[in-house]
């Protein structure tokens, strides 16, 4: 679910699957006749010997004006694309045509495009000057002034891009510099992309949503977008898909992962220096303190087109500290900043943001199926078991991957006893993470949280202020910040409702001090215990 924070509202235009899969490292654009034997030949043969997976068009004689499907797709499916501008590369309609969809590409999925000057200059493609300019326009002078104008368009683009000079890197020498452009698109391949399943289910409509909401390559403004949501809902897998979609369409970019447990382990001031070492490429460790920090942060990123991500923030005092600000970055730039706090966000004053939302049952299904049988399809019995465990989880996607990882190659039996276990008491590894945000509650408001896990759920929420109002608990601003830090939810008919596992990770706090014994406990909710309790009330202290 999207929301708006400013007045206008994301471009809605077409975008091409977010699930692209990436057929390709690398795809070659060239004029044959200039560099097929020389310099490209060489090029292709020294990739392929690295382990590198390029695509290069053997068909030339066979071209057209249009570029075929096969091409389409080889360009769609390439993480970089590596343009080796010649002398006669613009005087190819068809050398034209791919750059426009190269460039395309750059845009909308996030390709990197590495150009490259092979005995032609800058300068000259990028305004169609000199002996490139002179074929430009001895070829192409007579044709529609559109097509013209987007071939013109696209060359300028890729021109002003960082790009690769023969006549100036490793001194004109083209072994050297071919080992030098290898090692850097190595580097690249290696080092870029986060690890993200590329079979992870229900991330592509996902992304769809939020892809809109950055808007990348089409406004040049700056733009801070934030996802929130509860505990192992996926806002960070979600993050990760668009970070590895558009990072390499941007200047510089950063990935900064679990704020909340850097903070506490290595403090911000290592969060600054990882910030600035993504941006830089380079080591940064003499910071010295967080006031210094936000300056360098600001000089250094001020004209640059940035991407980042801020992933699992807690307290909006850390995105201050990291010169999270719209006058801190060059226009063009996107911020991400995931959170279980949507109020961080209101104080952050975000452009957009994003409720991450639970799977649906096919989701849950097909991604619980897909940890505990390694893609293949469970017979009948394993799949109504699967059911009944999707059923436990409530479309969490990190309880279904914890539940369907810890039961992969287990006999029935053992699903059905741990199916009972699991509807008796929360798997402990699910309940760890869920516990991070009530562990940041204040007092009052994990009482109130307490309560309405195990008495309210389902009941008018007007009514349960009444009663928690006269506990002096002041409900009307905690239950706020429950429902903000997507604890409890409201439903259209004011009903006061809790995700089934937060419900039990509630219940079991309660019991947590003396498990058998709800004498003990601070509530008891079941008839049974209520019963015991009330027919012997000696060492009932502990109940409110």
């Amino acid at each position: 679910m999207a929301t708006s924070r400013k007045s206008d509202e994301a471009s809605s235009s077409s975008e091409p699957s977010s699930s692209n899969p990436m057929i390709y490292d690398v795809f070659l654009s060239f004029r044959g006749e200039d560099t097929r034997n020389n310099f490209t030949g060489h090029l292709y043969q020294t990739l392929k010997d690295a382990g590198i997976k390029v695509f290069i068009d053997e068909n030339e004689l066979q071209r057209g004006e249009i570029i075929n499907e096969e091409l389409l797709r080889a360009i769609q499916g390439s993480k970089i694309s590596v343009i080796i501008f010649s002398r006669r590369y613009a005087d190819s309609s068809w050398c034209l045509e791919e750059l426009v969809k190269i460039m395309e590409c750059r845009t909308t999925l996030g390709q990197r495009v590495v150009p490259v000057f092979y005995d032609v200059d800058p300068s000259d493609v990028r305004k169609q000057s000199g002996t490139f300019g002179e074929a430009f326009d001895l070829k192409h002078g007579k044709k529609d002034e559109d097509i013209v104008k987007r071939w013109r368009a696209a060359l300028t683009d890729a021109a002003n891009l960082s790009g690769w000079d023969l006549k100036t890197k490793a001194d004109g020498h083209e072994a050297n510099f071919i080992r030098m452009l290898i090692q850097e698109i190595s580097k690249f391949l290696n080092n870029s992309d986060l690890k993200v399943a590329d079979n992870e289910i229900g991330i592509g409509s996902r992304m769809k949503d939020i892809v809109s909401l950055l808007d990348v390559g089409k406004r040049n403004d700056v733009r801070i977008v934030g996802i929130w949501g509860m505990g192992g809902i996926g806002k960070t897998t979600v993050a990760k898909a668009l970070y590895n979609k558009f990072h390499q369409s941007f200047e510089a970019s950063s990935f900064l992962a679990d704020v909340r447990q850097t903070m506490q382990t290595k403090g911000m001031v290592s969060l600054q220096e990882g910030l600035l070492s993504d941006i830089s490429k380079t080591s940064m460790s003499e910071l010295g303190h967080v006031a210094r920090g936000v300056n360098v942060i600001k000089n250094r990123l001020r004209c640059r087109r940035v991407f980042i991500v801020i992933d699992d923030v807690d307290h909006v005092e850390q995105l201050k500290e990291l010169a999270i600000e719209r006058d801190s970055f060059g226009l063009g730039s996107r911020v991400l900043v995931t959170t279980r706090d949507e109020h961080l966000l209101t104080q952050l004053d975000v452009d957009f943001t994003y409720q991450a939302q639970l799977m649906d049952d096919e989701e849950a299904l097909n991604l619980f199926t897909l940890h505990a049988f390694k893609n293949q399809c469970p017979n009948e019995e394993y799949l109504t078991l699967s059911r009944r465990v999707v059923d436990c989880c409530g479309g969490l996607p990190l309880a279904l991957k914890v539940l369907g990882s810890f039961l992969v190659g287990r006999s029935t039996r053992f699903w059905e006893c741990a199916i009972k276990q699991m509807q008796a008491l929360p798997f402990q590894e699910i309940q760890e993470r869920l516990k991070i945000s009530y562990d940041d509650l204040e007092y009052n408001q994990k009482e109130m949280f307490l309560d309405i896990s195990c008495f309210f759920i389902g009941q008018d929420l007007d009514h349960v202020k009444e009663i928690l109002d006269s506990f002096d608990f002041s409900p009307e601003t905690g239950i706020e910040v429950l429902i903000q830090r997507c604890l409890v939810t409201v439903n259209a008919t004011n009903k006061l409702m809790m995700h089934d596992l937060l419900r039990d990770m509630g219940r079991s706090i309660v019991r947590a001090k003396c498990p058998e014994n709800p004498r003990k406990w601070s509530r008891v909710w079941h008839i049974e215990d209520t019963d015991e309790v009330l027919r012997n009330e000696s060492e009932c202290d502990e109940i409110q």
